[in-house]
């Protein structure tokens, strides 16, 4: 919705929620912007990518990418299988790099630059008990997100992370908390979660064009 606010049409990838994409959806086009939706199966083996490209339709050529898919599942180092690792790598790492090369192949083909957005986490940085492979792969997606801004800049296309703390939402359990009370939440210094708008906002002044003086 802040993307829509902001003036862009909007292509939506989903994935075990079609009920939420389509409400999603039925918003954005009350803001009178153009949305379509597309099921994405977030592990992507070699076709993941696809999804972003049929949600895309609306604007013809994609202008923003966000990647924002992000399981976490805890459990201890010692415990985490083969399998439930490659399952957060392939969500959290895999998916948002094939996504990236094909819209940034689109990008460049087209000649007018554009935007690539990751959500990654604090723990991007800071590691967390319990999370080693989600900490790995928003690592990974980090380092990504530099090397492809550096790649990217002769293009026209900006590459930016935004590395959310802990946000109200289903993930943490207080999808109906309102992050604005304020409750004792210690190494928090604001004493609250944060809102997923204020990252919405972040996200939609890194897609907005450059401004030129």
């Amino acid at each position: 919705m802040a993307l829509a606010e902001a003036g862009y049409d909007i292509g939506i990838t989903w994935y075990g929620d079609a009920a939420g994409a389509d409400r999603t959806a039925t918003e954005v086009r009350a803001s009178g912007r153009r949305c379509e939706t597309a099921a994405l199966d977030p592990d992507p083996a070699p076709r993941g990518g696809d999804g972003h490209r049929r949600a895309g339709r609306p604007a013809r050529r994609p202008g923003v990418l966000v990647n924002n898919a992000a399981p976490a599942w805890p459990s201890p180092f010692v415990d985490v299988s083969w399998e439930k690792w490659r399952e957060v790598l392939a969500v959290d790492l895999d998916g948002p790099f094939l996504c990236s090369q094909r819209a940034a192949r689109r990008m460049r083909a087209a000649g007018r630059g554009g935007r690539i957005i990751s959500i990654t986490s604090v723990h991007e940085h800071a590691p967390r008990v319990g999370s080693s492979a989600y900490c790995a792969a928003k690592g990974g997606l980090g380092l990504l997100t530099k090397v492809m801004a550096q790649e990217l800049a002769a293009d026209g296309i900006t590459v930016n992370a935004v590395a959310p703390g802990e946000i109200a939402t289903p993930m943490t359990g207080q999808e109906d908390v309102d992050p604005f009370t304020p409750r004792n939440r210690p190494g928090v210094p604001v004493g609250r979660p944060g809102d997923a708008r204020e990252v919405a906002a972040v996200v939609a002044m890194l897609a907005s064009p450059p401004r030129r003086t």
